[in-house]
């Protein structure tokens, strides 16, 4: 499918209604750079709803998201205006869960 090397949070909100050339222009903005194999994330002020663009090296890739309850565990920005994710906090994003307590540091080794 398509390889992700990097996953960036966008931590501002963007309309929705984005297309493809507004979604990279928005990316440009707070990044500033497309980067083949990342995915950018970014979600609308209630955080209902989830954009994600990837680049994967050829062509761009836009998917949407949409919670119907409740909605996603998104940071402000006053973590800065993006935040690095791995592969496991994506995932927990996605189910709407904390994705922040997920990762090497919340690890438990021993019972």
């Amino acid at each position: 499918m398509i390889r992700i090397d990097t996953i960036w949070l966008a931590t501002e909100p963007m309309d929705m209604r984005a297309g493809t050339d507004t979604a990279m222009a928005r990316v440009i903005s707070v990044f500033g750079v497309v980067q083949p194999h990342c995915a950018y994330l970014f979600s609308n002020r209630r955080a209902t709803r989830m954009k994600v663009l990837v680049h994967d090296g050829l062509g761009i890739w836009l998917a949407a998201h949409r919670l119907h309850q409740g909605k996603f565990v998104w940071p402000d920005t006053r973590h800065g205006s993006q935040i690095e994710l791995s592969a496991e906090q994506l995932h927990a994003l996605i189910l709407g869960l904390p994705w922040q307590r997920v990762g090497p540091g919340n690890a438990i080794s021993i019972l």
